[in-house]
């Protein structure tokens, strides 16, 4: 395929140079804290986690991933976070709204870089499998002291991992949905036998997705339900190499093909757009020091009526980093501190026909220290980092974090967090050299993010746990980037926008006797406005709620287990949606439902797993972008192979 061209070539120099780095590399003990061995290997928990203390973290279980095997971030982060998703139906284009902020202030972590697309600044949820991935986290608030650009309202974190146990383990999935949808999946982990020098671990996972959208009806309750059909194919392929001395090489590579057709039926109004990625990332890791080499190419060809010639956009960027972890003060018995540096070099290079077909390229660098000390009750972090780009120049990002447990005893612990911290947004590609309209001399957008909060872990009774965790925060972002309406759509910094509300998350869960049941409540408040008035046009918008962001959220996810089965109510709902900047018109409020029944049944050392879904349980009217509503009840039938059984 064009698309991969160069990719076998791009990991051998990748391959080539970790190898250059680890002839080199002095082969230390790590004394990160966050460490764990596993046959004298460290596995290192990546940085938004560890010194981002203060701030909400929240990670998803493997129970979750698994539910939601089938299915994109998006839906599983619907039904499980606050967050506000704007989709234009199933595999089309979906954004999120973190904390009241827009699609291009979310920064999508993979396995520690950044993926987000550098013209449009953002991530298609869309194209983002569950099922690729071993670890998922959302971070909540400004990260841009550990993360750099884009962590304005939160991030996404997106992880692989070994797994040294498993030495041959293989999964077989297959999806038969509604309206004629269907999606297969194939996944193999293997690893060396222990107890040699070197040792190695791998995992390849390969989907594809048909989504016909073959509905029976043009309209759903007197709203259009716009026909699309979306062919989607991926490989997730990583591969770990590692010494007993605890020296790591990995190489992670992530190819994804997806193909959109809007209208396909009508041959003057339909369009085609296909995005294709190839990403490949090299880490090399000698105890407290860490090598990275990435490379990212994003193409999009959109066209449309006519296929034949579509716009091409392709871009590159070039990848490296290099970090360290220093232990200080060792001596010190009751108190850990940690000391990371390190610095970050990328290099763009993008070509399309909206920017008049000439090649943009650019650089970005970044150092940063970030600090970390944590004591038998306090964790406290201390980061700052400085980005340089051409012909930018965006803020120093500094932020302070703290957690200190109020209450701990044998049963209950009581946290008290609170954080602050900077943040920045480098305009996109697009925002600056589109061709009459973008602005090259634009500001970066700059924030100020405050919060904190209460988190309490509490054993009720031996058999009844309850964990909650309440936030509250204010999130100011000046020369916030706007493709003004006053002035036919040209990109200014324009806005002054400040987000603020709160969030509350509460886990019940039972077990006892072989049963297992529990409840988990979710609801956010959030309240965003522009605070700054910069032309007539402005003035009647201040002070009102920003579009598509809804002022109230909440999730609800129930389930009871007995052995092998398992039966999950899913739940979602939202204030209304106003769809103009002056709050004059907007969608009603929603409740989406899904029920999902489980079991596992194991045949020898093979195990299937059987899911039946109901999606928007009620069939309620559901709209996200203007003048198109998402489809009403659907069903799909999920059946997962696993060999031997107890392989996810």
């Amino acid at each position: 395929m064009k698309t991969h061209g160069g990719f076998l070539g791009a990991i051998g120099l990748s391959l080539l140079a970790g190898w250059s780095v680890g002839a080199l590399a002095q082969t230390t003990t790590s004394v990160s804290d966050s460490a764990v061995s596993l046959s004298a290997v460290t596995v290192r928990a990546i940085a938004p986690e560890r010194f981002l203390a203060g701030q909400k973290l929240q990670r998803i279980d493997s129970t979750t991933l698994l539910q939601f095997r089938f299915s994109t971030i998006t839906d599983l982060l619907t039904y499980n976070t606050p967050l506000a998703f704007r989709s234009y139906g199933p595999g089309q284009l979906a954004t999120v709204a973190f904390r009241g902020t827009s699609a291009n202030h979310t920064a999508v972590l993979w396995n520690g870089i950044n993926i987000n697309q550098p013209n449009l600044g953002q991530t298609d949820f869309s194209t983002v499998p569950v099922a690729g991935f071993d670890k998922l986290a959302v971070q909540y608030g400004s990260g841009a002291s550990a993360i750099g650009s884009d962590a304005v309202g939160g991030s996404i974190l997106l992880g692989s991992q070994a797994d040294w146990q498993t030495r041959l383990g293989v999964t077989v999935g297959q999806q038969l949905a509604s309206f004629r949808n269907k999606q297969t999946q194939l996944g193999l982990r293997y690893s060396s036998a222990p107890g040699a020098a070197w040792q190695v671990s791998g995992r390849t996972y390969l989907y594809r997705s048909q989504l016909n959208n073959d509905y029976p009806y043009r309209e759903f309750r007197n709203y259009f339900v716009d026909q699309a059909t979306t062919a989607q194919r991926g490989l997730v392929q990583d591969l770990y190499v590692q010494h007993r001395n605890g020296r790591q090489l990995s190489v992670n590579a992530w190819l994804t093909d997806n193909d959109l057709i809007l209208s396909p039926q009508d041959t003057v109004a339909r369009e085609r757009t296909r995005t294709q990625s190839s990403r490949l990332l090299t880490t090399y890791a000698a105890g407290t020091m860490t090598m990275r080499l990435g490379w990212i190419r994003d193409l999009m060809d959109y066209a449309k009526s006519d296929f034949t010639n579509p716009s091409h956009t392709e871009t590159d960027r070039f990848i490296g980093r290099v970090e360290r972890e220093f232990r200080l003060w060792p001596g010190l018995s009751r108190v850990t501190v940690n000391l990371r540096t390190g610095g970050e070099w990328s290099h763009y290079r993008t070509r399309t026909d909206g920017y008049g077909g000439q090649l943009i390229t650019e650089n970005r660098q970044d150092v940063y220290a970030l600090l970390r000390l944590q004591t038998e009750r306090w964790l406290v972090s201390a980061n700052i980092r400085q980005a340089f780009v051409t012909r930018f120049n965006p803020p120093l990002t500094p932020s302070l974090g703290a957690e200190y447990k109020l209450m701990q005893r044998a049963q209950t612990t009581l946290t008290a967090k609170a954080s602050i911290g900077r943040s920045y947004r480098v305009p996109t590609l697009n925002e600056r050299y589109w061709v009459e309209l973008g602005d090259p001399n634009l500001k970066p957008e700059s924030g100020v993010n405050l919060e904190g909060g209460l988190a309490l872990t509490s054993a009720l009774t031996p058999t009844l746990t309850l964990t909650t965790d309440l936030t509250a925060y204010r999130n100011r972002v000046d020369n916030w980037v706007l493709w003004n309406p006053a002035t036919d759509y040209h990109v200014e910094n324009l806005q002054l926008v400040v987000a603020r509300g709160g969030e509350l998350a509460s886990t019940l869960t039972y077990t006892q006797a072989g049963w297992q049941a529990g409840v988990r409540l979710g609801y956010a408040l959030t309240r965003t406005s522009q605070e700054r008035a910069y032309d007539r046009y402005a003035r009647d918008v201040l002070g009102k709620q920003l579009p598509y962001v809804p002022v109230h959220t909440g999730t609800l996810n129930a389930w009871v287990q007995r052995g092998r089965s398992r039966l999950s109510v899913q739940m979602q709902t939202s204030s209304r949606r106003y769809i103009t900047a002056d709050n004059t018109q907007y969608f009603r409020g929603v409740l989406l439902a899904n029920l999902l029944a489980e079991t596992q049944i194991r045949v020898a050392k093979a195990a299937f797993r059987l899911q039946g879904q109901v999606n928007n349980l009620f069939d309620a009217l559901f709209i996200s972008v203007r003048r198109n509503a998402m489809p009403g009840r659907s069903v799909a039938i999920n059946v997962l192979f696993s060999l031997p059984a107890n392989h996810p």
